[in-house]
């Protein structure tokens, strides 16, 4: 009779939760997801408007809004109907696609968590030796310019900020430090194009772009990098008790950032216009003189420099832990033998997917035969418990079937024990130590390694394989608009992103000797800001 009770209170409290619109566990998985795709491809907004002009540069944005949000949900609605077994990206690829289909998803996942969390230590050594200009002493430099260069310091400075919040084991026990990072993120924003605003006021009309299509194109990598939502969905996803609900979180998530990306992009481009630097940050202050005279004339208040980099200082380091937690969760399944899931079956055409099965599951949620066993409270079939074990059993169908609510000790579990944590610990700082190295090579291309990212490994992990494995999966029971929708997404995608990647390359490996200050203008504002408000006014 008690187990009676306890079942019915159970589903009382599942049914519940299902009719609130956005559940705490709902705001958790957003704050992770908001700090993962809102970030450093904020600071470039205003730059896309100021390279192709307000016209091309909306409908450049528009596109990867729409482009980036369907290929998220396409995402999410294949790992539901997965099986239990698959619990990361890669799983998800082998499973719709085979041997090569994990192939190509994990090197591209690994390019997203790897390449960007470069970027961020590149950005984060610049924004520190802005917030600390002549730091330290004549003889320190010169011991120390004896081993490295300056931003080096601040490379591996960056690092030791980060291995902290690295070291959190899993993603749903950093909630509370991705909504951090989310603020983090609006308030630098904020006060750069505050900043900017008020600089320029009083100014004439701002100067147009030289339009011309390699300009328009050029705005594809950093747009690819801002919506790089693809690599955390599916642990939050694995991590979440319903993850029914993830489809909302992500259309929600995805629309609040976009609103945001658009008011950043506009009020930094009616302020600057062509004249704006490709990182929003390097407009309002010179990061090689931060105590003199910004690129667009002006000289800005040191308190407003210092809170608009210390914020998002403070994203990037949060965000950094977001974004390498994927990669660390494959390298600790590879190296240490951790994460162990029964072995993947590939899809097959014929396989039943529980697309409807939400449904389903309350017509019939009322009728249960007295002989199946009890789990959790709730009645379910042997069969069931038997699919559920060997992992054949959808996430989707886990979750209503069971109703199990995954606890952070549930998944921390693997990574108590002094053993333990000592293996995963050395495992993440050697990643860490790498990831410093290669920053250290590339510390002057923050804005060309930021497009090859987006190019590459962004384009590929976020908007190709995504809607590849989708069509695999679901291609039977797609409607003909569906099929179409997603191959013209990946056919536009994949020219913008070669495209790119040729041109973000060529700066990276053979740099030009051009040293145009405002290279996005025609040639009579390329060299001299437009408008110096103490001497005009």
């Amino acid at each position: 009779m008690a187990a009676r009770s306890s079942a019915t209170s159970q589903s009382a409290a599942v049914s519940s939760s299902r009719s609130v619109f956005y559940t705490m566990e709902d705001f958790k998985a957003s704050f992770n997801l908001f700090c993962a795709v809102c970030g450093i491809g904020s600071l470039a907004m205003p730059s896309n408007y100021a390279r192709a002009g307000p016209l091309y540069a909306s409908i450049a944005l528009g596109f990867m809004i729409l482009a980036n949000m369907y290929a998220t949900l396409k995402l999410s609605r294949v790992m539901l109907v997965a099986p239990s077994s698959v619990k990361t990206y890669g799983d998800l690829g082998e499973w719709a696609l085979g041997k090569w289909g994990r192939f190509f998803t994990v090197v591209s996942q690994m390019g997203v968590c790897l390449l960007s969390p470069i970027v961020f230590l590149v950005l984060g050594s610049t924004l520190l030796d802005v917030l600390f200009p002549d730091s330290f002493s004549q003889t320190f430099w010169i011991i120390f310019m004896a081993l490295m260069v300056v931003p080096t310091f601040w490379i591996i400075f960056m690092a030791l900020m980060v291995v902290p919040v690295c070291l959190i084991p899993t993603l749903k026990e950093s909630a509370g430090m991705a909504f951090a990072g989310c603020m983090g993120t609006i308030i630098a924003d904020i006060v750069a194009v505050s900043v900017l605003q008020y600089n320029m006021r009083g100014h004439p009309s701002i100067p147009s772009p030289d339009v011309s299509l390699h300009q328009v194109l050029t705005c594809f990598g950093n747009l690819a990098l801002a919506y790089g939502a693809a690599p955390v969905v599916p642990d939050l996803q694995r991590e979440h008790s319903q993850p029914q609900r993830m489809p909302r979180v992500v259309v929600v998530t995805i629309l609040f950032v976009s609103a945001f990306f658009v008011a950043i992009a506009l009020a930094g481009y009616t302020a600057g216009g062509c004249q704006l630097s490709g990182n929003i940050l390097y407009s309002i202050v010179s990061t090689s003189n931060p105590m003199g005279v910004a690129p667009l004339g002006f000289t800005t208040d040191r308190g407003a420099v210092v809170m608009a980099y210390l914020f998002m200082q403070v994203h990037i380091t949060i965000a950094f832990s977001t974004l390498t937690q994927p990669a660390f969760f494959m390298a600790e399944r590879l190296v240490l033998g951790m994460h162990q899931s029964p072995a993947i079956v590939p899809f097959g055409q014929d396989d039943h997917l529980d697309v409807d099965l939400e449904q389903e599951m309350d017509d019939k949620r009322s009728y249960h035969q007295s002989s199946t066993p009890l789990e959790n409270g709730r009645q379910v079939s042997a069969s069931s418990m038997i699919e559920k074990t060997e992992g054949r059993m959808s996430h989707l169908r886990v979750a209503l079937e069971f109703g199990e609510e995954i606890t952070e000790e549930q998944l921390s579990a693997e990574y108590r024990g002094t053993k333990n944590t000592l293996r995963y610990i050395s495992l993440r700082l050697c990643i860490i130590a790498i990831l410093v190295i290669i920053a250290a090579l590339l510390q002057d291309k923050f804005l060309d390694l930021e497009d090859f990212t987006g190019a590459t490994a962004h384009t590929t992990n976020c908007l190709l394989m995504p809607l590849l494995i989708y069509l695999r999966v679901f291609w039977k029971s797609m409607p003909i608009y569906d099929k179409a929708t997603s191959m013209f997404v990946m056919v536009v995608c994949a020219i913008a992103g070669c495209y790119v990647m040729i041109h973000a390359g060529e700066e990276l490996f053979t740099p030009s000797d051009d040293d145009t200050l405002f290279p996005y203008c025609e040639t009579e504002f390329q060299d001299e800001p437009y408008y110096v408000r103490n001497s005009t006014n």
